[in-house]
């Protein structure tokens, strides 16, 4: 039973308790009033959804956002954000249709809010929420559903305003519901079956359950999308980096709306699916060569990737921190080179969602895995991930979110963890889309 069905149905069961019947009569006009009660309870338990988003999807993928990572400075440049988002350059109809053909019923369109915030491209906002519509209906036409995605970057990537600023600053936070506001309104009159709206992705926020700011932050976020829309479908998520330890500590009742979609991500073992990332802290940019699944391979050729990796380390770390990642790559490795340590580190996060979301009766299809992936190449580095490496962790993940009935969305369709493409539009390898062929 819904939210809003359960509160129905608590409404009318106390409300005989305030009548006051009398012999004869009375007790009849109570038992009709009773079985009146009961009739409206059981036609509005079967008329109305229970508990069930009005957007409703399956197999999806990230599009891409920034390729050409333009900076702010030319921000007012005509040309510079224009088509936008930028993958209109070189994703067109037929390209959407083939992600149909595969298999995938919806793509998640992230959406760089900055362009919104900067006074740099002050000239070009009513043309850039254009444009969102513009690229929503794009996908559409193509058969396929969209999730908008406002999808901040961390502070200081080629732009003044970032996700560290947004959280830290009331005033910026107030322009970015603003922005929110707008984006629904843009959205409002879409197909809501087809599109829904994705609030922020990955707040960064204090993890745990002693954070107070990002639920009240939640809520507000709700609050300026609802105004202007009423009938999207309005993705939610925990904070702590859109973690389902995030999500874990979020009370949903606080967000008394059925038309929902709670969203989490996961890249677990991180080890294994950022290997040779610069971007990505100064420890993993090291490793590379890390089979997946570790176990799959003799013990000695595991063994040999990760004193590669030990070797890498010592010959380029600082001098002062390589201890210490020495000691954390065999902490790391020692947690996930069993079967049964990689599918317990692979599970939890899953397992976390399906928790919290049974306790707080969320249906299962109104939980969504919003990103996950496996890198194929960082840029700038000559190592490549064997292509049967990737296709397998996809394969274990999708798995892994259809066994709790959860939609999923990989990351992405190019780029360092294409699926779709490499870098520079060159077709990456097939293995993993065939994964997703090969699903019943």
């Amino acid at each position: 039973m819904s939210r809003r069905m359960r509160h129905l149905a608590t409404s009318m069961a106390f409300r005989p308790a305030s009548i006051k019947a009398g012999p004869g009569t009375g007790q009849i006009a109570l038992a009709l009033r009773l079985a009146r009660w009961a009739l409206a309870i059981a036609v509005a338990l079967t008329v109305l959804p229970a508990q069930a988003a009005t957007f409703q999807a399956q197999r999806g993928i990230n599009l891409d956002i920034w390729v050409t990572w333009p900076d702010e400075s030319r921000w007012g440049e005509d040309g510079v954000l224009l088509p936008f988002p930028e993958w209109r350059r070189t994703l067109d109809a037929v390209g959407l249709e083939g992600l149909k053909a595969d298999g995938l019923d919806f793509v998640r369109i992230p959406i760089d809010p900055r362009p919104f915030l900067s006074d740099r491209s002050a000239r070009f906002h009513d043309r850039l929420y254009g444009e969102v519509l513009d690229a929503v209906r794009l996908v559409e036409g193509a058969g396929l559903k969209a999730i908008v995605d406002l999808h901040l970057f961390p502070t200081g990537s080629g732009g003044s305003v970032g996700m560290g600023q947004v959280m830290d600053d009331p005033a910026l936070f107030d322009r970015y519901l603003d922005v929110v506001r707008r984006m629904a309104s843009t959205l409002k009159a879409e197909d809501p079956e087809r599109v829904a709206l994705e609030l922020m992705n990955e707040p960064v926020a204090e993890c745990g359950p002693g954070d107070a700011a990002w639920p009240e932050r939640l809520q507000r976020l709700y609050a300026a999308a609802r105004a202007s829309a009423t009938r999207l479908t309005l993705v939610l998520t925990g904070a702590c980096w859109g973690t389902a330890e995030g999500l874990a500590v979020i009370d949903p009742a606080q967000i008394p709306d059925d038309n929902v979609i709670w969203s989490f991500h996961t890249y677990a073992p991180f080890l294994l699916t950022h290997q040779g990332a610069t971007w990505s802290g100064d420890f993993i940019r090291y490793v590379t060569g890390i089979p997946y699944p570790p176990h799959a391979v003799p013990r000695a050729e595991l063994d040999a990737a990760v004193e590669q990796a030990r070797a890498k380390i010592r010959a380029e770390a600082p001098w002062l921190r390589q201890s210490g990642m020495l000691a954390y790559l065999d902490e790391q490795i020692a947690a996930i080179d069993t079967r049964e340590e990689l599918e317990a580190a692979m599970a939890e996060p899953f397992d976390t969602a399906a928790a919290w979301a049974a306790q707080h009766g969320i249906d299962p299809k109104n939980v969504i895995l919003g990103e996950f992936g496996m890198i194929r190449q960082e840029w700038q580095n000559d190592f490549v991930m064997p292509a049967k490496w990737r296709a397998a962790y996809h394969r274990d993940m999708i798995a892994l979110a259809e066994k709790h009935g959860f939609a999923w969305s990989m990351w992405g369709y190019g780029g360092a963890f294409g699926v779709v493409e490499e870098f520079e539009g060159r077709p990456a390898e097939g293995d993993v889309l065939g994964v997703v062929r090969g699903l019943p």
